[in-house]
């Protein structure tokens, strides 16, 4: 079962069965693309209290002196310090890569502070898929980061995975998800003793099912599973048509999950939630019934072992 590691002493003092540290899987943010608070939420309580607030998805990946990150968020400035404050190095960004799972604001609009108006950095690699690069290479500003050569694009293929060093590999995988503008990924990252998937997006695992892919089989390859967790039920925005806002509730992920062994439903930790989620709170009901029914929800700074 994949370890969290509560605190940085720990993070410096770990080591693997080769007296080398085991790479590391950070949460550098949980909220849905809008962040919490969202503009316009004025009554939120977050805009007076720091602990309600949520950075948006991401996560920090920390190897022997390399450091990824999976989405260029609009919180990238801050988390890109979280980084530094976990990991510091001399070199800025100091990145080896930037894995973009698709084209929704949340997930890439952060890549404008590597460029000619922030940090003028000289060929970040970007991991996307083919229509995602294309989409960066032909829209402006995007198309200027690749011109001034801020970014270096890598091309990605579906289920084909890369290895970013000698004991990491990350593999895309499609999954079904509105798609505007660029495919939609997740990300299976396997380090040397432990996996993970990534799935901040996906319209239903019923879609994934007709797709020939079964949430459950994937959960049981890996050791830690962070998914879709947009909204807690259908009940968060009163007025509004919520099958506009194609994602599984959670309750309908632990309804499903429900005959998962205790140990499988352990891996699942929930991430990606939109700042009217009850779950983002953890004395909420909605908090205790996930942790009744075996489940997790993903913190700021969570870490874990690969």
């Amino acid at each position: 079962m994949l370890i969290p590691i509560m605190c940085l002493l720990a993070f410096q003092t770990a080591t693997s069965s080769h007296d080398s540290p085991a790479p590391i899987l950070v949460v550098l943010g949980t909220a849905q693309d809008g962040g919490t608070p969202q503009a316009g939420s004025k009554m939120h309580p977050g805009w007076k209290d720091a602990s309600k607030r949520r950075l948006v998805v991401s996560l920090g990946l920390l190897d022997k002196g390399q450091r990824w990150m999976f989405e260029a968020t609009p919180d990238f400035p801050e988390q890109l310090q979280l980084l530094d404050e976990l990991h510091a190095v001399e070199e800025r960004p100091g990145l080896q890569g930037i894995f973009i799972t698709h084209a929704h604001i949340g997930h890439y609009v952060g890549l404008m502070h590597l460029g000619h108006e922030s940090m003028g950095s000289k060929s970040v690699p970007v991991y996307a898929m083919q229509k995602m690069a294309t989409y960066l290479t032909e829209n402006g500003p995007w198309s200027q980061l690749v011109r001034y050569k801020n970014i270096k694009l890598m091309d990605l293929k579906n289920g084909k995975p890369v290895a970013i060093n000698e004991r990491i590999q990350v593999t895309p995988f499609l999954v079904p998800h509105r798609q505007e503008f660029s495919e939609v990924v997740g990300y299976k990252i396997e380090g040397p003793n432990r996996s993970a998937i990534f799935i901040p997006d996906i319209d239903s695992w019923e879609k994934w099912d007709l797709e020939g892919t079964r949430i459950e089989t994937l959960i049981q390859t890996v050791d830690l599973a962070l998914l879709d967790a947009t909204f807690y039920d259908g009940n968060e925005l009163p007025g509004r048509d919520m099958s506009g806002f194609p994602h599984p509730f959670i309750r309908t992920t632990m309804e499903r999950l429900k005959d998962l062994s205790p140990q499988d439903k352990a891996k699942v930790t929930f991430i990606h939630l939109n700042h009217t989620n009850p779950a983002n709170w953890p004395d909420s009901d909605a908090r205790k019934k996930i942790s009744e029914l075996g489940f997790k929800v993903a913190n700021q700074l969570d870490k874990f072992e690969l």
